[in-house]
């Protein structure tokens, strides 16, 4: 994986919006691992993309994070800024491949990190918190067994079987589960929020991406230069030129 140039950026970011919202930063990624099939990516565990992505991420806008929330009972906006160090998981780059096993009321399932095909497919469902859950055991369950051996039908397993699944993704793959500790500074309530970086610099790339056309159109009508002449100029003197013509 490389740091992208601002021309590189944004064309990665003109390719995204083809894509599914939910798989709009794998194709970010795509563009900064060109030694990497995108369909590989794709099949990498959610915390192992979401660790590519903070380190691209980092890469392009810095270390500093600025994220926004509504507290749920009083309904006040925070602002929250932290480092990407302080959510990095060590070693979350190198998550398990292999299939994950847990076994709960007599019962052994085999299963899979969820990847982000399955995300997409989760997106797409639009189902509930409780229902998504199922869908993503549907999904990534490999084979479930009883006490004896036998095959375990998934309408048939216990209801604890989806959590104690959860639990054991979350903690074979940390970075994919990132949650922020807030507190109202209006209340004081306190909770946790989970962030993802996936649509975080989604969001970024694409606003970085806008203002950047804005400000190709203003030096390109007046100095009439080609599109690739003013990316070649540093933010810096990007902004120079613009407050030379007030833009």
């Amino acid at each position: 994986m490389r740091p992208l140039s601002a021309p590189e950026l944004l064309a990665a970011w003109e390719r995204s919006l083809a894509e599914p919202p939910a798989l709009r930063a794998l194709a970010l990624l795509a563009a900064a691992c060109p030694e990497t099939s995108v369909e590989d990516l794709a099949r990498e565990s959610v915390g192992r993309r979401d660790a590519r992505l903070l380190t691209l991420r980092e890469w392009t806008f810095g270390p500093q994070l600025v994220s926004l929330a509504s507290c749920p009972v009083c309904g006040e906006r925070l602002e929250t800024v932290f480092d990407a160090a302080e959510i990095r998981v060590p070693g979350a780059e190198a998550a398990p491949a292999a299939p994950l096993a847990v076994t709960v009321a007599g019962c052994e399932l085999t299963f899979r990190l969820p990847d982000s095909h399955d995300l997409a497919a989760l997106a797409a469902a639009g189902d509930g918190l409780e229902g998504a859950r199922r869908r993503l055991l549907a999904r990534c369950l490999l084979g479930a067994r009883g006490a004896d051996g036998a095959e375990v039908p998934f309408d048939r397993l216990p209801e604890a079987a989806f959590q104690a699944v959860a639990d054991r993704m979350a903690e074979a793959d940390p970075q994919g589960d990132v949650q922020l500790a807030l507190r109202c500074p209006a209340c004081s309530h306190a909770w946790p929020a989970p962030f993802d970086i996936a649509s975080f610099f989604w969001t970024e790339v694409e606003a970085w991406g806008r203002l950047l056309l804005r400000e190709i159109h203003a030096l390109a009508s007046a100095y009439c230069w080609p599109e690739e002449h003013i990316l070649a100029l540093s933010p810096w003197r990007r902004r120079a030129y613009l407050e030379l013509i007030g833009g």
